[in-house]
C-alpha cells in the first residue's frame, strides 16, 4: 500500500483546512486510517482514526469538535477536515494503515505511511 497526504498549507487562526490520503497499490476499503501529526521536538501524536465502514471515528481530545475523518473507498482515499484551527496544530500530518487494517493509537503500529504534509497555523 503507497499513501500519499496533501492539502497542507499556511492558514491562520480560526482557519480550515482539508487534507486528502490517496491510496494505491492496493485497496484500503478494508482498512481503518489513521492521522498523526508531528510537531517540531515532539513526538509523533494520534489525531483520529476510521475504520473500513465509517461506523467507527475516534480523535485526540484536543481536536474533538473541530476536526472530522471521513473517507470515500470508492476512490480509495481518506480525508482530515480540520475547522477552528490554531497555532497549537502546526505539525506535519501523516495518514497511516495497519497491515490488519484495524485500530491503534500508538504510531508505532502502523504499517504503511503516507510522506506528511505540512500544516502551519499562524496566530
Amino acid at each position: 500500500v503507497q499513501l500519499q497526504a496533501s492539502g497542507g498549507g499556511l492558514v491562520q487562526a480560526g482557519g480550515s483546512l482539508r487534507l486528502s490520503c490517496v491510496a494505491s497499490g492496493r485497496t484500503i476499503s478494508r482498512h481503518g486510517m489513521a492521522w498523526f501529526r508531528q510537531a517540531p521536538g515532539k513526538e509523533r501524536e494520534f489525531v483520529g482514526f476510521i475504520s473500513w465502514g465509517g461506523a467507527v471515528r475516534k480523535y485526540v481530545d484536543s481536536v474533538k469538535g473541530r476536526f472530522t475523518i471521513s473517507r470515500d473507498n470508492g476512490e480509495n482515499t481518506a480525508y482530515l477536515q480540520m475547522n477552528s484551527l490554531k497555532p497549537e496544530d502546526t505539525a506535519v500530518y501523516y495518514c497511516a494503515t495497519k497491515t490488519d487494517g484495524g485500530y491503534s493509537s500508538r504510531w508505532t503500529q502502523y504499517d504503511y505511511w503516507g510522506q506528511g504534509t505540512l500544516v502551519t497555523v499562524s496566530s
